[in-house]
């Protein structure tokens, strides 16, 4: 079966969009669809279909082929994809995902997208744990750069604590008042990648809480291996709402591929 793709990068998280609206495509291998060796090669790989009172659905699988949570950057990534499609007119979308409705706006390959509201933060000394779409554990430490990722992250992810159902982990470094180096290991991915759109967004509010921010608006700018992003956000008390991602999306490369 011939199946034609496109290759996406959001801040060098990678990924592979299939247009499935026609529901050709629901019994593929992602596994080896992701697979850098056998196949594409990408973090994860995305399905755009149709869902009624929406523009599209976003159906998105880690690269390990296990449907999962909500992933930020490839959340802008198939906006743009949709755009490119014609799939919603002017620059305002809104679409379904898995943890729920989103709202995004396009503008020549930047897109902002709006991320659930968070109003619960658990705080363990010098690292947090919150869920932005996805489940987040956050440390910060100093010269991320220089840092051991690989063996840090999986001591925490492989804890009897998180093993089971697994937990995204950043390490960040506070580089200002409202600019933040980040570095994530991501579940499903088993491995770093240059960037994730759902932790810089957990890294983001965690700063807040960290540096005991007043209640207002933030901008938070963020620098991750991959490249630069930003999180905006209104913080009231514990409720951090009115949540965007923004940066960059871009396609790579188009084909197709034979199963």
């Amino acid at each position: 079966m011939q199946i034609p793709f496109i290759k996406y990068q959001g801040t060098g998280n990678d990924f592979v969009l299939i247009d499935n609206r026609a529901r050709l495509y629901d019994n593929l291998d992602v596994a080896v669809l992701c697979h850098p060796k056998f196949g594409i090669g990408g973090d994860g790989l995305m399905l755009l279909q149709n869902s009624e009172g929406y523009d599209f659905e976003m159906v998105y699988y880690n690269s390990d082929g296990q449907i999962s949570s909500m992933c930020g950057n490839g959340g802008r990534c198939i906006v743009d994809f949709a755009k490119m499609l014609n799939v919603f007119s002017g620059n305002n979308c809104h679409f379904l995902a898995v943890d729920g409705p989103h709202n995004a706006i396009w503008s020549q390959g930047m897109v902002e997208l709006q991320m659930k509201n968070v109003d619960q933060i658990e705080k363990r000394g010098n690292t947090y744990i919150l869920n932005t779409g996805s489940p987040h554990f956050i440390i910060f430490q100093n010269d991320i750069k220089e840092f051991d990722l690989i063996e840090g992250a999986k001591s925490i992810r492989y804890s009897d604590e998180f093993k089971a159902k697994g937990i995204n982990v950043n390490f960040i470094e506070i580089m200002g008042s409202a600019h933040i180096g980040v570095r994530t290991y991501e579940r499903g991915v088993e491995n770093e990648t240059l960037s994730c759109g759902t932790g810089v967004t957990a890294a983001s509010i965690a700063l807040s809480k960290h540096l005991e921010f007043d209640n207002g608006d933030y901008q938070v700018q963020i620098e991750t291996p991959g490249g630069h992003l930003m999180v905006k956000y209104h913080k009231l008390e514990n409720l951090y709402s009115n949540v965007w991602l923004c940066g960059p999306a871009k396609s790579v490369f188009s084909g197709q591929i034979d199963l």
